[in-house]
């Protein structure tokens, strides 16, 4: 049974074996009077203590556990024997000893602030990626730029994960090179005497011929190899993490601050956001839900893809990642409320019927129907189960309801003409949806034996969107003529029941209603005729209406028409027929 004593290697303590201490405390003795005359040899010593801690750190798992005395050996292999580095300071040229072969010289990213101008990032990047770091920085500040300043939090990211160069050992990983007593000793005199130019040619130069004559068989030129594509394959994948998560937390850094998050921009879409907020909750908090409930994720795939490229990045820690892992757990929580209590807006629907008006048109009389508009709010014909912002005579800010449908049934019980409106909406409670339906502003105007209806309802924008809707239901008696202008074909309810008359496709011609049934003399008869499944088996129809832009597309056997409210195109056996609106 050996006894384990406690050391304090660089400020950091192990626990290492009686018989491994006393090895290690003879090597340090060693390396000390090897350096007693050298420059700057305080330095030095304190330098090669801080590498053998690194090196065991790197060695334990568990803070607990013993360094015995294969560790020691280990780190006397990679140092390399305090006899073997007695180098004169003019004869920095001579060929490096065999314990260079130990060591790792692969470049580890640091933080140069002996070389900076805020956190040396750029120049630790500089050094990493073998570019000046003019450059880095440069593109740094172009990247802040088109970002609109969103780049800034991958360089905070670098400036806290990315250690800071402190000691001589990491200045020499931080450049690639060799890191034991020999090229930590040269690196502390190039401070002392200026001779860097000697310097770079010890540590690769010499070695890559001792490569180049080593022994190694194919088998482990084959492993080298294999080992060298799966590193540069699982950089490719942390540099991709980095760029899908970076870009991300941008856009997520960007949309927190552009869509009138906390007042500083104003945009359009805020307002169609503020329309459809129900529950009336501050943009601000939905937004900062949304920041952390997708940022924080995106930020540790980032620092996943960081550790992936870079080594020796410094952990979170596990207070850090339990309060963000504690932000996301209430986020998703804040989340769901929110889900639940906009699903709770349309659990009630209300309609608000206004009473009956009489249309003073006699039934021996035609009745023409159009749709109209204003400049203002809207001069095309559209129709749909959605909304736009615009702004009244006032310049207040109102909501156009798209969503109209005219009804036609007919009037048994009397021999004249009604309109009715029909105002529907939805809300969290019946009185909430019947006070949103009573909000609608609906016009319609008579002309002499013209019923011009408005294509569009208002509202306004305080009582939201949800759904609001209107139904104008037109009675007519037996016997009355209808003209329906073509521009209501997307208004007029297309399905025939026995409670509805429909005018689809009757648009544009005189309709006569005869013992509950609209007969068109000028309609095409065969334009819509039903074909049974087999006669369907050949044809080809096809029938497209555009809602927005008014048009419409349709193709069957008799050929191509393409129609809107500026022109009609028709295609068939006929040739080709073009007629423009003027």
């Amino acid at each position: 049974m050996n006894k384990t004593v406690n050391i304090n290697l660089a400020g950091i303590f192990f626990h290492i074996d009686e018989d491994a201490y006393l090895k290690l405390q003879r090597y340090l003795k060693a390396i000390k009077r090897s350096f007693t005359d050298s420059q700057g040899s305080d330095e030095i010593i304190a330098d090669i203590e801080a590498r053998i801690a690194e090196i065991f750190s790197e060695k334990i798992k568990d803070e607990k556990e013993v360094i015995g005395i294969k560790e020691v050996e280990e780190v006397i292999a990679i140092m390399g024997q305090p006899e073997d580095y007695r180098i004169d300071e003019e004869i920095f040229e001579d060929e490096a000893t065999a314990s260079e072969n130990y060591t790792n010289k692969t470049k580890q990213l640091f933080r140069d602030t002996t070389n900076s101008y805020v956190g040396g990032v750029s120049s630790g990047l500089g050094h990493y990626l073998g570019l000046d770091p003019i450059w880095i920085r440069l593109t740094w500040i172009l990247l802040t730029i088109f970002s609109s300043g969103a780049f800034i939090l991958i360089y905070i990211a670098f400036w806290i994960f990315v250690p800071e160069a402190k000691t001589t050992a990491d200045f020499l990983a931080m450049k690639g090179e060799a890191i034991n007593i020999n090229t930590i000793e040269k690196k502390i005199k190039e401070g002392f005497n200026d001779v860097a130019d000697k310097v770079k040619d010890v540590d690769y130069k010499k070695y890559g011929t001792k490569i180049k004559s080593g022994s190694s068989n194919f088998f482990d030129t084959l492993g080298s190899v294999s080992l060298t594509l799966l590193k540069i394959f699982t950089k490719i994948i942390g540099a991709f993490i980095i760029i899908l998560s970076g870009m991300t937390l941008i856009a997520l850094f960007i949309g927190l601050f552009t869509f009138g998050t906390f007042g500083f921009i104003e945009t359009p879409i805020t307002d169609y956001i503020d329309a459809i907020n129900h529950p009336n909750v501050p943009l601000w908090l939905v937004s900062l839900l949304l920041f952390f409930l997708l940022g924080i994720p995106n930020f540790f795939f980032l620092y996943l893809g960081l550790k992936i490229t870079f080594n020796n990045l410094k952990s979170i820690g596990t207070t850090g990642k339990l309060s963000l892992l504690s932000i996301w757990v209430l986020s998703i929580i804040g989340a769901i409320i929110l889900l639940i209590n906009g699903a709770t807006q349309e659990a009630y629907d209300a309609i608000v019927t206004e009473d009956p008006t009489t249309l003073r048109v006699n039934s021996s009389d035609t009745l023409n129907i159009k749709m109209i508009g204003n400049n203002q709010h809207s001069h095309r014909s559209f129709q749909g189960n959605n909304f736009r912002i615009k702004r009244d005579e006032n310049d207040n800010k109102i909501l156009l309801i798209k969503d109209i449908e005219i009804f036609i049934t007919e009037n048994k019980e009397d021999s004249i003409a009604t309109i009715s409106i029909n105002k529907m909406a939805e809300g969290n409670s019946y009185s909430n949806a019947k006070e949103r339906a009573s909000a609608i502003q609906y016009m319609y105007e008579v002309k002499g034996n013209s019923l011009l209806l408005n294509k569009y309802a208002t509202t306004d924008i305080k009582n939201k969107y949800n759904d609001q809707e209107i139904e104008i239901t037109l009675s007519i008696p037996e016997g009355m003529t209808i003209m329906a202008d073509e521009n209501t074909s997307h208004f007029n309810n297309s399905w025939k029941s026995s409670e509805y008359l429909s005018l689809h496709d009757k648009e544009g011609h005189y309709v006569q209603l005869i013992n509950g049934e609209f007969i068109c003399n000028t309609c095409p008869q065969d334009e819509w005729e039903y074909k049974d499944s087999e006669e369907e088996e050949d044809t080809i129809h096809i029938n497209i209406y555009d809602d927005d832009e008014d048009a419409h597309l349709k193709i069957d056997e008799e050929g191509v028409r393409i129609k809107n409210e500026e022109i009609d195109i028709k295609i068939d056996e006929n040739g080709i027929k073009i007629k423009a609106d003027n």
